[in-house]
């Protein structure tokens, strides 16, 4: 008779303080927590590239960008670490994670695609604040983009040519996918 092995469930409180003295990062689901990977060079670049577009194109707005390491609160059970994210919360909230993004960039590789496209997609067009959700490949030229239509409904755009414009209609922002994947090369082994 094989026993079931009892995963001790954290709670949030436990989650966040952990997560502020903790080596790896952790994504926090229903009371579980998932260790977030190393990623490629390719992707940090990609990530990289956006970031700096938005960090320069926000300077002085209410808004600001975060890469990697600032945590969404989707909601009381569900906390992720996107790629890229533009967050409008208002001063004086908590300093390890935010809760009203406008625009979240996860940069898919084969490990994180799966999630990427569906769990994370399902809870992410579930806030509110949330703009525009941006998937884009670490493998090839290939971005999705998911943008809240003002009737409330999600639309899906593809880009795939490196003249196209990825436009950011959440921060005003266009950005040709050339500037997406500068100095990104697809010949490398990952």
């Amino acid at each position: 008779m094989s026993l079931l092995k009892v995963v001790p469930r954290l709670s949030v409180s436990e989650y966040l303080a952990g997560e502020r003295d903790a080596d790896v990062r952790h994504e926090y689901v229903d009371g579980q927590v998932y260790a977030m990977a190393g990623a490629s060079d390719r992707h940090n670049r990609i990530a990289g590239n956006i970031f700096s577009r938005l960090n320069s194109h926000l300077d002085g707005d209410e808004c600001e960008p975060f890469i990697s390491d600032m945590k969404i609160k989707v909601d009381d059970a569900l906390y992720y670490y996107p790629d890229v994210v533009v967050t409008c919360d208002p001063p004086g909230g908590d300093a390890y994670f935010r809760t009203q993004p406008r625009l979240i960039v996860e940069v898919t590789s084969p490990t994180t695609e799966r999630v990427d496209r569906t769990e994370k997609l399902h809870a992410y067009k579930s806030i509110e604040s949330l703009q525009e959700y941006v998937l884009v490949s670490q493998d090839a030229t290939l971005i999705e983009i998911h943008r809240r239509a003002p009737e409330g409904e999600w639309t899906r755009e593809l880009l795939t040519a490196p003249h196209e414009q990825l436009t950011l209609a959440s921060v005003g922002l266009s950005i040709s996918l050339s500037d997406v994947y500068r100095n990104v090369r697809f010949d490398e082994a990952e």
